[in-house]
């Protein structure tokens, strides 16, 4: 009795603390979804009121927000295109550890672009303008170069791998199409024209003429006409002892078979030796 309580209490604490981890994984979850919603919605805003400078301020305040708006969205293009690219690509994992070291110049490019723009003196931002301008054009550089390098290292790939598709497909379509002819077809051309089958066997001018040899030289000299026409020699009752070499064989008794076989469009007919 007491071990069945110990193990339930076992299981009661198992379970009590399997809730208190998802409880606390929830909470996180939930924290990091606030967190990314509130950072999305202050970026909207400061986006949408340097947009509001840039076209209603003239002078040194309209060109700081003008400097900020392009490279905040240099840095948030490049950012975006290296994070999806290095899902997909091990070897982006440098690149991201530059962009990284980047954003930090980048950060801190904004923040003194962000505090000049509360400057009184707007003689001290105008003197300040072309070195901000060029630190910004050095940033917006450097990340357009690791965005663009990014961006070609996969249109490569693509390219590469869209290539050896082709290939593949350009050989594949190349087998289907080496088809062989019905052997049906080709058998019955051979014999229309007379000559000898590409598997050694006469055609049927060649039959004919085996068949007239043989009746001539009978052993009594007498010629008596076959079951398919043809002359054959042999006794009166003797039906099928004289059958010629080159007849076909009856399907019941079998034997040779090797008139069955196709004659493909790549193998060469043999020549009678009496031919020239």
């Amino acid at each position: 009795m007491e071990a069945v309580a110990v193990i339930v209490a076992l299981f009661f604490a198992a379970f009590v603390a399997l809730g208190v981890i998802a409880a606390v994984k929830a909470v996180r979850a939930v924290k990091r979804g606030v967190d990314r919603t509130v950072h999305q919605t202050r970026r909207t805003v400061e986006d949408t009121r340097l947009k509001a400078k840039q076209y209603t301020q003239s002078g040194p305040v309209g060109e700081l927000a003008e400097l900020r708006l392009s490279l905040r969205g240099a840095m948030r293009a490049t950012q975006d295109a290296l994070r999806l690219a290095s899902a997909e690509d091990a070897s982006l994992s440098e690149a991201m550890g530059l962009f990284e070291r980047l954003s930090e110049h980048g950060h801190q490019l904004d923040d003194e672009l962000r505090r000049l723009e509360g400057e009184p003196d707007k003689a001290r931002v105008a003197a300040r303008l072309p070195e901000l301008r060029e630190r910004t054009d050095r940033v917006r550089h450097s990340a357009n170069s690791l965005r663009w390098a990014a961006q070609d290292r996969a249109r490569q790939f693509v390219d590469d791998d869209f290539a050896a598709l082709n290939d593949q497909i350009d050989l594949e379509a190349g087998a289907l199409r080496h088809w062989v002819p019905a052997a049906d077809g080709a058998n019955g051309a051979d014999g229309a024209n007379g000559a000898d089958r590409p598997d050694g066997m006469p055609g049927a001018a060649g039959q004919e003429g085996s068949a007239a040899g043989t009746a001539r030289s009978g052993s009594d000299g007498k010629v008596r006409p076959g079951s398919d026409g043809t002359a054959r020699p042999g006794s009166d009752g003797a039906a099928g002892q004289g059958e010629v070499p080159g007849d076909k064989p009856s399907a019941i008794s079998g034997g040779n078979r090797s008139w069955q076989r196709p004659a493909y469009p790549w193998q060469k007919s043999s020549r009678p030796e009496n031919s020239l």
